[in-house]
């Protein structure tokens, strides 16, 4: 089985990686699409946790591919990556795209979602 996931542990402190990510996906030709500060949002419910931030990001050119193949797949856009801490430690993990053509294997969007794979790989590991 794939895995569904792609993380990796960072050198950098967290908003380092955060940035990190965000010139990463600007390298990829993926634009940011709204950044959720986790920790943010709970602490203002009353729940404390540490640092964790989803970016979202999406190359318009591919998403318009895919979804001409199918509009639920919808349902899996944008592209989500995640910043988070644990232990003094920021990790970068992200959904593996490439997964995406097996949800709908009618819709032939295999070589589009591997191509996507291979750019979110690029972006978290350009925040190691």
């Amino acid at each position: 089985m794939e895995e569904f996931d792609y993380t990796v542990a960072s050198s950098k402190p967290f908003d380092q990686a955060v940035e990190a990510v965000l010139e990463g996906a600007k390298q990829q030709g993926f634009g940011v699409l709204h950044v959720h500060d986790v920790q943010a949002t709970l602490a203002a419910k009353g729940f404390a946790r540490g640092p964790l931030k989803i970016i979202e990001v999406c190359h318009p050119k591919h998403a318009f591919d895919v979804l001409a193949r199918n509009p639920k797949i919808s349902l899996m856009l944008p592209c989500p990556v995640s910043v988070y801490e644990e232990g003094g430690t920021a990790y970068v993990s992200a959904l593996r795209p490439k997964l995406m053509g097996s949800f709908y294997p009618e819709a032939g969007i295999e070589a589009t979602a591997e191509a996507v794979d291979a750019a979110v790989r690029a972006i978290v590991d350009a925040a190691r």
